[in-house]
């Protein structure tokens, strides 16, 4: 053994007995019939009562805080209900409309796009006409001159 070994395991005897001499683990500083000072006493049972109290809010901010909490979850789950219900009915209106465009709207638009594209042939036909009936209307009053 080295001489710190046996430094350390005299210290933790001298510890050891030293403990023993002012505190024995069997007795109790605090007997109920032996008289104590009343202002300790008082002031024992003050501290007592609000480390009580003190605790006790304690517990009860956190039941609070846990009530809370689920009341908060219980108006999330509704909310995400409503919310589900108002997809779910959008979802619905919105094949209507859809099947509504492709069977209603969609032909409608299909026979506005072949009256518009006859349109457009009509005004290129009139444009012509138009154009040969001046090539016309000039080779008459041409005629009509060469014969005067």
């Amino acid at each position: 053994m080295s001489d710190e070994d046996i430094g350390r395991e005299k210290w933790s005897a001298e510890e050891r007995n030293r403990d023993n001499l002012h505190v024995s683990p069997s007795c109790s500083s605090f007997e109920v019939l032996d008289p104590h000072d009343p202002i300790i006493s008082r002031l024992a049972t003050q501290l007592f009562k609000r480390t009580n109290d003190y605790l006790q809010g304690e517990v009860t901010a956190g039941q609070d805080h846990y009530i809370l909490l689920e009341e908060i979850n219980r108006l999330a789950i509704t909310k995400y209900a409503d919310l589900k219900n108002l997809t779910v009915n959008l979802e619905k209106t919105l094949n209507e409309y859809n099947k509504m465009y492709d069977t209603s709207i969609l032909p409608l638009l299909q026979q506005i796009d072949d009256i518009d594209s006859q349109v457009t042939q009509f005004e290129a036909n009139a444009y012509r006409l138009d154009s040969y009936t001046k090539q016309l209307k000039a080779q008459f009053e041409e005629l009509c001159e060469k014969s005067k």
